[in-house]
């Protein structure tokens, strides 16, 4: 007679319940060490061809390289860098979608709280590391009789009674925006603001001699005013730039209020796993000081970096804190 087979224990059904949990534990960790396993998509919120893409890129190829995995630059425009931040913003925190963005950051974000259509906010985010520091440039069109942003002023108060002055920025809210309207408020001009969508458009207005005064981070303008086809006027930085050494900054200009430290860094969706945020930190510092990044930013007139995620958080923390009393005064709208 055969013997039949015991039935299942308690004491073994919960040592295979033990077993399977463990395997589930040890294939999450496999998991979190895997990271990347699949395509990284970094989001520039602004068109192709302006700094900040440029930047992205140069970035991304040798991330690409250090991760092992693709990295693609999809660029998302719209409303200052609003649309293509928020998109980041609701993005699984996997490390699979990331948001490369510049100082105008700040200014959107701080309008959008001003307008109380906020969709996103600074705790959305989590900072990932300052890439590179990029001055703001401000240029006007070579038929503007002007050597540097006092003189602008000067001029503009004379034309200005005559017909309309255009300056141009990437948007309502942007950085250039805020710029524009602090310095016609210090300086008592009048200028009518056009939108573009991005810092490439705005350039060939510029060129075409349609708007007579705009500005973007340096590298946007450096070939036109290095052919003599667009005139520089200040820099909004605190220092000058090693490139433009003879391009004075605007507070040494007079005009203080619009100083304002320009910068691109990675961000993800808040709440990312620890390990994800320092293998990418680790990547970003490393293609930082890599020397043909370096010959290539140098180029650019952008300065290196590799920072902290807390440093980059608490360097545009400090920067919407300084631009969101500008903003309600001036009555600053993202649209």
């Amino acid at each position: 007679m055969r013997a039949t087979a015991p039935a299942p224990t308690r004491r073994r059904f919960l040592a295979g319940s033990a077993l399977g949990a463990t395997l589930l534990m040890l294939g999450s960790a496999v998991a979190q060490t895997a990271y990347p396993s699949r395509t990284i998509r970094v989001v520039v919120p602004f068109p192709a061809g302006g700094t900040t893409d440029l930047i992205a890129r140069l970035f991304a190829q040798r991330m690409s390289e250090g991760l092992g995995q693709s990295i693609v630059i999809e660029n998302v425009g719209g409303a200052g860098g609003s649309v293509g931040a928020d998109t980041v913003a609701k993005a699984e925190p996997d490390g699979y979608t990331l948001l490369f963005h510049n100082l105008t950051f700040s200014s959107t974000t701080a309008s959008l709280q001003f307008a109380g259509r906020a969709k996103h906010d600074l705790a959305d985010f989590a900072p990932i590391s300052l890439a590179v520091n990029v001055p703001m440039l401000l240029v006007a069109n070579p038929s503007v009789p002007a050597k540097d942003l006092k003189d602008f002023a000067v001029y503009a108060k004379e034309a200005g009674a005559k017909q309309p002055l255009f300056y141009g920025s990437t948007g309502p809210g942007s950085i250039m925006n805020l710029a524009a309207e602090v310095f016609k408020r210090d300086s008592g001009i009048a200028m009518d603001h056009v939108p573009f969508r991005g810092a490439a458009p705005l350039v060939q207005e510029l060129l075409a001699g349609r708007i007579q005064f705009g500005g973007d981070q340096l590298s946007t303008a450096l070939p036109h005013v290095a052919s003599g086809a667009l005139k520089p006027l200040a820099v909004l930085a605190e220092r000058r730039s090693t490139i433009l050494p003879d391009v004075p900054t605007v507070r040494e200009l007079g005009f203080p209020n619009m100083e304002l430290r320009g910068w691109n860094g990675f961000f993800g969706p808040a709440r990312p796993p620890e390990a994800v945020v320092a293998r990418l930190n680790q990547e970003i510092a490393r293609a930082a000081q890599h020397p043909e990044i370096r010959r290539r930013l140098a180029e650019l007139g952008a300065e290196p970096v590799g920072s902290t995620p807390a440093e980059l958080g608490q360097a545009v923390r400090e920067q919407i804190e300084k631009v969101r009393p500008l903003v309600s005064e001036l009555k600053l709208i993202v649209q």
